[in-house]
């Protein structure tokens, strides 16, 4: 049994609305520390700072709890190039001129998550790069605007997979984006493609209800496999992959985007 959505009162929008302000923040720095020559971890630890400069708490640090020592131990995942989600920052990983970077960051702020993700390049690249990152962005953008209240679910889905299917790319389906309050994941799971499997089951969309929307776009194949860090998902093709997100509420008008600076 699925478990129900937990919409949000006003007050708790008012403090996501904070921690998702932070967030953006910190994504706005480290996307100002991206460039050739510097390391994942460089760009790691300007976000760091910044989300401790305001008083909260990178919401990816010990993620999940009952993993061990094999929780995540950094502020944002930092994926290059082929590499989908989950990145593992390093001091190794050197940025180079023509890599794109997927920035993933988290900041809880009074109890309450901010969730959001934007892909870069470093220095100049590809006409290629170029169009996956800016196809992904308005993939994101056309789910938003589908978002208000009496919507479904798959609404949001088949706007993030039209966008990618007339650039014919492919959709991530192994990893989806969803609700998102006091936890970083809550219910309900949101795909970023429409399955009529599940259609009959389709979630209407509420006032309260907040989600974290995030495409995860590729060049080629979207099959993907997790390498032995137990954490960064890659192309099983070794082709480009791009990723956007943003914490979105619905409200009684439409939505409000939670996670701008």
């Amino acid at each position: 049994m699925k478990s129900a959505p937990i919409l949000k009162e006003a007050w708790e929008i008012e403090v996501m609305r904070e921690a998702g302000r932070i967030a953006a923040e910190a994504l706005a720095e480290a996307v100002e520390a991206v460039r050739p020559g510097a390391t994942t971890l460089d760009v790691d630890r300007v976000a760091e700072k910044h989300i401790r400069s305001r008083g909260a708490v990178p919401t990816f640090v010990g993620y999940p709890p009952q993993a061990g020592k094999y929780a995540f131990k950094h502020t944002i995942c930092a994926s290059v190039n082929e590499e989908i989600v989950h990145g593992v920052p390093s001091a190794e990983r050197v940025l180079q001129e023509g890599d794109i970077l997927s920035i993933d960051i988290g900041a809880t702020h009074k109890g309450y998550v901010g969730d959001t993700a934007v892909t870069v390049p470093v220095g100049r690249i590809s006409p290629e790069a170029r169009r996956l990152i800016d196809t992904t962005r308005e993939a994101l953008d056309a789910a938003i605007l589908v978002m208000k209240p009496g919507a479904k679910l798959s609404h949001i889905g088949a706007a993030v997979e039209a966008i990618a299917r007339r650039e014919r790319y492919t959709v991530v389906r192994n990893y989806c984006g969803h609700g998102v309050g006091r936890e970083m994941h809550e219910p309900p799971q949101v795909p970023n493609y429409v399955d009529p499997a599940w259609r009959l089951g389709d979630l209407v969309l509420k006032p309260g209800l907040v989600l974290a929307i995030e495409p995860m776009i590729c060049q080629g194949s979207a099959d993907n496999r997790t390498q032995p860090d137990r954490w960064t998902v890659v192309t099983s093709d070794g082709k480009l992959a791009a990723h956007f997100e943003h914490t979105i509420a619905v409200t009684e008008s439409g939505n409000q985007v939670l996670t701008l600076p």
